[in-house]
């Protein structure tokens, strides 16, 4: 049915995601109308699941990362005409605007620069552990002017996501996070319950003891939780597996993230794999490099992919998600990953092209002058 060809039209475009072997998974986002009342459309990822699953024996059989082949990443040498091909910029923020709470060098003079030439600036980021206002602030403290409308966390996104697909209102929200996820949710109008006030929750195991759950829970949303315990793993997983048409929501699957600027921490990705391992489900991906927030962002702002950047430091996540909305890709290796790792012949994910920080848009310039 599918052909293994180098070609525009891939596998990744049919489920709005790429197979890559390093990661054994097929990230998809592809929006569902949720109609509880009708038995075919009661689990909205089962048959993504399953071509998943297909793609993933297709991976590993043929032991191919894309289905594409891509030309070995480029050194940024001038940045003056990359800046003039695009319109817009989209950063990512860990690792690219800052570490832990230590703002990245140059990065103030970088962004009055490109906001100078009248460029638009996005920042998306995977960190799910804050709001769309909370991360205003977290730029206010580190003496950035960004807006609360140029900010799209993955927090944000789950409650788009379940906007898109008309999730009833009357159904619930279980949330395995922390409270940026339940003030996006509540903004949006939903219920939800879960998240930190769970954390500190325990379950004693006795003789026939049965563990109650709200069965109006139509979703569990999973993303990064430092407040992670079995009692959510228990409770999510009994919502997931009985609750008819219950959605599986990850915010991201990041390996690592980084909560300091001392050293990586265990992502997201740890958490969601739980769930994955107790209910044998694949989640929806709505953070990168899933398209959804890629879609969001070109409707929100009205802007052509082709005329996008997308910068960021992680190959599996920032690179792949500019790639698969077809956009211009730009590593930088202020973070995760460093340029033995992307020269490796282990990875397959190329950018575009590649530089050391984002200041370097300032030097490359002055070098070009």
């Amino acid at each position: 049915m599918f052909s293994l060809r180098s070609s525009t039209t891939t596998i990744a475009q049919v489920t709005g995601g790429v197979c890559h072997s390093r990661h054994r998974s097929c990230f998809h986002s592809v929006p569902i109308n949720y109609r509880l009342s009708h038995p075919a459309t009661r689990n909205p990822l089962l048959a993504f699941v399953k071509c998943s699953r297909k793609l993933r024996s297709n991976c590993n059989r043929f032991g191919m990362a894309t289905f594409t082949t891509r030309a070995s990443a480029q050194p940024l040498q001038n940045a003056d005409e990359l800046i003039g091909s695009v319109e817009t910029f989209i950063f990512d923020c860990d690792g690219v605007i800052w570490k832990g709470d230590s703002l990245i060098e140059g990065v103030p003079d970088t962004l009055d620069t490109l906001r100078s030439k009248g460029k638009r600036l996005v920042f998306v980021t995977n960190n799910s552990t804050k709001s769309r206002k909370q991360y205003g602030k977290k730029f206010e403290t580190l003496g950035l002017n960004v807006s609360e409308e140029e900010i799209f966390a993955s927090s944000f996104a789950a409650a788009a996501y379940l906007k898109s697909i008309n999730f009833p209102k009357e159904k619930k929200v279980y949330v395995v996070g922390e409270e940026g996820i339940q003030k996006e949710l509540e903004l949006a109008g939903y219920q939800y319950l879960g998240g930190p006030e769970d954390g500190g929750k325990k379950i004693e195991l006795k003789p026939g003891f049965l563990m109650e759950h709200d069965e109006d829970v139509g979703a569990v949303v999973v993303g990064f939780d430092r407040y992670f315990n079995y009692y959510k793993v228990q409770y999510g997983t009994l919502c997931i597996r009985e609750n008819p048409g219950c959605l599986f929501i990850a915010t991201n699957r990041d390996a690592v993230t980084h909560l300091t600027d001392a050293q990586e921490w265990a992502g997201g990705g740890s958490m969601v794999g739980a769930f994955v391992g107790s209910t044998q489900r694949e989640p929806l991906v709505v953070g990168k490099p899933s398209t959804f927030m890629m879609d969001y962002l070109a409707n929100e702002f009205g802007i052509s992919k082709s005329q996008i950047c997308m910068v960021g430091d992680r190959l599996d996540t920032d690179i792949l998600f500019g790639q698969n909305g077809g956009c211009k890709t730009l590593l930088v290796l202020s973070g995760v990953t460093s340029l033995s790792m992307l020269q490796s012949p282990n990875n397959s994910i190329q950018p575009d092209f590649y530089t050391s920080k984002i200041s370097d848009f300032l030097s490359l310039k002055a070098a070009a002058v």
